[in-house]
């Protein structure tokens, strides 16, 4: 049997090249409830962290990601460093390949492509691999 599910990653190995959050963590809101979704297998509420990918190869619609966020609480960012670019490290990483529809050719017929989700358990400064991620909520200031 194939690798099912969601495949635990290292950040290094999907962002070589690091990548830029210029939002705060945003709660994912269930599209038919309008309530904050939660993750199936964690019971996690599910955040969401946009993210551009600073890979200089990276094309233009590739480089905007989102990655989802499991956490009790928002979590905090670190402080912008240029802008409204605040340069992130995931931490506890997945990534699901999934098929999706990008659109139909002429004949009608659905054009496919594999896409990715990404999710995480943690959100840091750059360089924080093995330091303890930064704390998230009201108090984490």
């Amino acid at each position: 049997m194939g690798i099912q599910g969601r495949i635990p990653v290292e950040f290094g190995q999907v962002f070589p090249h690091g990548v830029f959050a210029t939002d705060a963590a945003q709660p994912l809101e269930n599209y038919d409830t309008k309530q904050q979704k939660i993750d199936k297998e964690t019971g996690l509420p599910v955040w969401v962290v946009n993210v551009y990918d600073a890979d200089p190869t990276a094309k233009h619609k590739a480089s905007a990601i989102r990655v989802r966020v499991l956490a009790k609480v928002c979590p905090v960012l670190p402080e912008p460093v240029m802008g409204p670019f605040r340069p992130v490290e995931f931490t506890g990483m997945t990534v699901t390949p999934y098929v999706e529809v990008a659109g139909k050719n002429p004949k009608g017929e659905p054009i496919t492509r594999v896409a990715y989700s990404y999710r995480a358990t943690g959100v840091q400064a750059p360089g924080g691999a093995g330091r303890a991620a930064r704390p998230a909520g009201k108090d984490a200031a």
